[in-house]
């Protein structure tokens, strides 16, 4: 009798990440899509403009329609998903949408050059457009046709009619002509660049034989042409032509910087190489200045010998990620993106202008199993236990680190993936032929609802006690609280030596944490020593003078 093989849930599993500005997209195995973090402009897809701090599941179509998404981007304040297939047109007004609509523009468009020139309708059919795959970045839209060719829309860099670069926002999707005869592998975007890997030749043979073209705007040498010259058009980045000993195999762009990963040209070891340029200001480039740079240059305090496996960029920082689950970051705030703070003077303050590594947490510095990481404007994703697991850091406003709160992590952070409605149906998973599966599900609802308000109540605890952790650790120590401050004997036991872990502080305290504290218990003493005074006072009083007096 065969056995029975259990498949992987591939409703919970991870297959791809994006993030936005202040939002993330997560698209799952089953083809599902989930969003969380800031709602305004309709960019979670769900009908409102209300954030939501826990992924939610964001539907397509009509419920009687099965749709399959396979493959998702995220712009600075819009998303996209392309479906594996659609039954019909749907109508789109308005400036944006609160809930994904159809490209109608793409249904009607076809493949610039169609080798049929029949009329017949199964002929016309096949000549009709395949996009396969998708990509934005601030506030323009990119996708790649099955053809290899290039489409762009929204506010894109195009050529004026003095022929200087100029900015207008296209509202068709309209092709490159530029790389016509030639195939488009890759794509990212910034604010106003845009980075693309294509072929030397007619077809995709290898990355050995890619080339590397950037336009748009270039004021920070964002386009790694060696000059701050805007280029309408697509042209060669030198360093990476045919020549180059080193082949691109990830490109990303944040808002005013790029960045690669190289490997050598047949490679003797897996050894890669990050590449930056652009504006440097905040440590973003990683080589260890505030200094822009026109061309590319390695990050060179990267470890040596290191398979680096995804690359993205925020607005002002950057990520990476090896194959063996490492992690650094580098640029604005530690590497974190979040904004620099006057109250956040503590180890979290200052420009990281050289790779940090990022701990999974205190006692493991690997991801186990990293899938890919995404970068927001000041949030990082990564995923990784082959996809089962996520974890978040850096700015948590509007919810956009999907752990249920909205408070800033400066460690990484549990995203609650699976949600629970899906952690609550694997039970289920193999057992669908069940002859009891009706009473299984309603079960499954009644313990869902039960668990969903019990998980409401504990988050208003939680939040509420957070908060007042927060106010207590900011008021003492000038630093908001952190993770990384919870006493060592509590981590570990879960008992709390009050005395002991007071001497571990001031033992760790420098001297301006030292004049902090002092300062802060001096007045404290006063104000009980004047309360104190006050009450004896007012007992002496009501002790000499009779009551009626007193009252009186």
């Amino acid at each position: 009798m065969l056995g029975t093989v259990n498949l992987p849930n591939l409703s919970i599993k991870a297959f791809a990440i994006a993030a936005g500005e202040a939002h993330t997209l997560l698209l799952a195995g089953d083809g599902r899509v989930y969003s969380w973090g800031r709602g305004i402009l309709g960019r979670l897809g769900r009908g409102s403009q209300h954030d939501d701090h826990l992924p939610l599941q964001v539907r397509f179509g009509s419920e009687e329609y099965n749709v399959r998404i396979v493959a998702i981007a995220a712009g600075a304040y819009h998303s996209l998903a392309l479906a594996e297939d659609f039954p019909s047109k749907k109508d789109s007004d308005g400036d944006y949408s609160v809930v994904p609509c159809l490209l109608n523009k793409f249904l009607d468009l076809h493949p610039p050059v169609s080798s049929s020139t029949s009329t017949a309708p199964e002929a016309e059919d096949k000549a009709s457009l395949k996009i396969v795959a998708v990509k934005a970045g601030g506030m323009m839209s990119l996708c790649i046709d099955n053809l290899g060719a290039l489409w762009m829309w929204g506010n894109c860099p195009g050529q004026s009619h003095e022929g200087d670069v100029s900015f207008i926002s296209n509202f068709t999707p309209t092709p490159v002509w530029d790389f016509h005869g030639h195939t488009v592998v890759q794509v990212a975007c910034g604010n106003e660049h845009v980075v693309a890997l294509v072929t030397a030749g007619e077809s995709y043979t290898g990355v050995d034989d890619l080339v590397c073209y950037s336009w748009g705007n270039n004021s920070h040498g964002q386009l790694g042409l060696g000059d701050k010259e805007n280029r309408p058009r697509p042209e060669v980045v030198k360093t990476f032509d045919l020549e180059s000993p080193w082949v691109i195999y990830e490109v990303a762009c944040g808002a005013f910087h790029t960045a690669f990963l190289t490997r050598k040209k047949r490679p003797n070891t897996l050894e890669s190489t990050c590449w930056t340029f652009g504006l440097g200001d905040n440590g973003q480039l990683g080589h260890g200045t505030t200094q822009s740079t026109l061309l590319p240059e390695p990050v060179k305090e990267l470890p040596q010998n290191v398979l680096l496996v995804s690359v993205d960029c925020g607005l002002f920082h950057t990520c990476v990620v090896s194959s063996d689950g490492y992690v650094w970051s580098w640029g604005m705030e530690k590497g974190l993106g979040l904004c620099p703070d006057d109250s956040n003077d503590g180890t979290h303050s200052g420009d990281a202008l050289s790779p940090l590594l990022i701990s999974c947490n205190p006692y493991q510095p690997q991801f186990p199993e990293p899938v890919q990481v995404a970068c927001g404007a000041a949030h990082t994703v990564i995923v990784a236990q082959e996809g089962y697991k996520l974890w978040s850091w850096g700015r948590g406003r509007s919810g956009v680190l999907g752990n249920g709160k909205t408070t800033d992590s400066y460690t990484p952070t549990i995203v609650l993936w699976p949600p629970l409605m899906q952690d609550f149906k694997q039970d289920e998973f193999h057992s669908s032929h069940n002859t009891k599966e009706t009473e299984r599900v309603t079960e499954t609802d009644d313990r869902l609802s039960s668990a969903l308000n019990e998980m409401k109540l504990l988050q208003t605890k939680l939040s509420t006690m957070e908060r007042y952790a927060s106010i207590l650790h900011g008021s003492i120590f000038g630093e908001p609280f952190d993770e990384q401050d919870i006493p060592a004997s509590l981590q570990n036991s879960g008992a709390f030596n009050i005395s002991k872990e007071w001497e571990n502080i001031l033992e760790a305290a420098d001297r301006t944490k030292l004049s902090k504290l002092e300062i802060l218990y001096r007045n404290m003493l006063a104000v009980v020593k004047d309360k104190l005074m006050k009450r004896r006072i007012k007992e002496i009083i009501n002790d000499c003078l009779p009551s009626s007096q007193v009252e009186n």
